[in-house]
């Protein structure tokens, strides 16, 4: 017999067989049950006794042993009752709790990360800037590299002059080899704090960070690349190393 309908109705199939062996049986020893069903022997008295806490079977036990029976097959209708009242009540906790749901959901806010490619998207990551913060507003860059393709300079120079104007504030944190001359510029400019780093780390990857953003620029002649990553946590961590960084870290003289 087809066991779909049972199946549908909330039963697994090891269940639905076994419970139609024991209509056609009626009492019987798992033997039997085992041998009508086609179900393993291992797992028939684990199925036995879940269709009893459903109300779907019953035993007696005759000499020592277990003789199981179906339960009347308007049975079924009661068990897809209960089945039916358990899901409302279920349904109706799952709305009262749904509003603390999508407060969680909103406050773990997944990572979001771009990629930009290119000198001009490098320039574009770091004009998305301008767009979150402000005046008396920062942002911090560390592991600067020691050295910089000069069209870099030149239009770090530009921006240093639209942030000053803007009244944003920057701590930079440059690779011990990096040429003075480049500090002393951008400590020239108001609102801008330039040092070295206090240990050499040779890598051509440095971060800038701000509120809840951080870009990863990835500075080369051939393909430049700046992959922006929207994250509390991971700014979090970053502004953290950065101000152990900065701690240690002498002001440019």
């Amino acid at each position: 017999m087809d066991v779909s309908s049972l199946k549908e109705a909330g039963l697994t199939e090891g269940e639905a067989k076994v419970y139609l062996a024991l209509l056609e049986l009626g009492s019987a020893t798992t033997g039997p049950i085992v041998e009508k069903s086609g179900v393993a022997r291992c797992i028939v008295y684990e199925l036995l006794n879940k269709l009893v806490q459903k109300g779907l079977a019953s035993y007696v036990i005759k000499e020592k042993t277990k003789h199981f029976q179906a339960a009347s097959p308007s049975a079924i209708l009661d068990f897809l009752e209960q089945r039916k009242r358990k899901l409302d009540e279920n349904t109706k906790k799952i709305e009262e709790l749904l509003p603390k749901f999508m407060a969680l959901a909103e406050s773990a806010k997944p990572a979001e990360a771009r990629v930009y490619l290119g000198f001009r998207g490098t320039v574009a990551a770091h004009e998305n800037t301008y767009k979150k913060i402000g005046k008396g507003e920062e942002f911090v860059s560390i592991g600067v590299p020691a050295t910089q393709p000069e069209h870099y300079h030149a239009f770090w120079k530009r921006d240093h002059m639209r942030r000053a104007k803007a009244g944003i504030k920057t701590r930079i944190l440059f690779h011990p080899k990096a040429d003075r001359e480049t500090l002393k510029n951008r400590n020239s400019y108001k609102g801008c704090q330039a040092r070295y780093m206090p240990f050499e780390v040779n890598t051509p990857v440095w971060i800038m960070s701000y509120k809840d953003v951080s870009v990863l620029f990835l500075v080369s002649e051939k393909s430049p690349v700046a992959i922006e990553v929207a994250n509390q946590e991971i700014a979090d961590s970053f502004r953290a190393y950065f101000e152990d960084m900065w701690k240690r870290s002498k002001p440019f003289k």
